[in-house]
């Protein structure tokens, strides 16, 4: 009996070895995954950066997964500028490239079209310095009363002039660190030609402000402006009277009482009789 045991817990060992051979056989025989070299950043690096060899290097990369535009040579990529931040390890693909022969910097940042203007700001203006690279901000432009002699007075106006500009650099620097604010006294904007005389003017006609927006809220946010009538709420209270003497209905003509007028009578007339000779008349006054 005992024997009968010991064979079946053998035979069972045997078996289950046996499947283990096979499975370790077949998981050997199953090829390797190919990997590829590309280049990726060896240390972090900002945008508006020159590359150069060494701030490359060749990392091994699942074939199946290679990102789009990703190079296999680092010499490729010496003296491109980045316009885009990488981390280290990361692939340098072409998309994060300015085009070739882009000089290093700030004009490495600016779209095709556009242009970049600087606006100087203090701790308000620039939104207690969380107006960093890459937000979208809204100018907005204080003119102040004007008497303008004979054609009258202009009152006090605040008004939205630019939408949704994008904020390239804040003073010298264009990285951003979202955990840190700055207070700075100079913001670079990007704006097209035409927004770039719009906001030259603006800064002689008033003071301007940067109003920080969404990320992704593309709405324009149309306004009148604000005047000083339309803040205290005096604009409503001026036009009310006019608007109630307008709609109230005409006051009924006071009746004169007519005065009894006496008849019309012929006016008394009083008449002399005039003899001269063989004549007569008769005169009357």
């Amino acid at each position: 009996m005992k024997s009968r045991r010991a064979l079946l817990m053998l035979g069972l060992a045997m078996v289950l070895g046996l499947a283990a051979v096979l499975l370790a056989s077949r998981w050997l025989r199953q090829p390797a995954s190919s990997t590829v070299r590309i280049a990726v950043a060896a240390a972090d690096v900002g945008l508006g950066q020159r590359l150069a060899p060494d701030m490359l290097s060749l990392a091994e990369w699942p074939a199946s997964s290679v990102p789009a535009g990703a190079r296999r040579e680092v010499a490729a990529l010496a003296g491109r500028v980045l316009k885009a931040s990488v981390q280290r390890g990361e692939p340098v693909t072409e998309t994060k490239l300015a085009p070739a022969g882009t000089l290093g910097g700030l004009s490495a940042l600016i779209a095709e079209g556009k242009r970049a203007i600087t606006v100087r700001v203090n701790d308000v203006v620039g939104v207690a310095g969380f107006a960093l690279p890459g937000n979208f901000v809204d100018i907005l432009v204080y003119a102040p009363a004007q008497n303008n002699g004979s054609s009258g007075n202009e009152a006090a106006l605040s008004k939205i002039v630019l939408e949704r500009i994008l904020v390239l650099a804040v003073a010298q620097e264009v990285a951003r660190d979202d955990t840190k604010p700055r207070v700075v006294n100079a913001v670079t904007l990007e704006v097209t030609p035409g927004q770039a005389e719009q906001l030259d003017l603006a800064r002689s006609v008033g003071t301007l402000s940067l109003v920080l927006r969404n990320q992704v809220d593309p709405r324009p946010g149309a306004t009148a402006g604000a005047t000083r009538h339309s803040v205290l709420g005096l604009e409503a209270a001026l036009t009310a009277p006019h608007a109630a003497a307008a709609t109230a209905p005409p006051a009924a003509a006071p009746r004169l009482a007519r005065a009894a007028l006496p008849p019309s009578a012929e006016p008394v007339r009083y008449c002399i009789g005039v003899i001269d000779g063989n004549r007569s008349s008769k005169e009357c006054l």
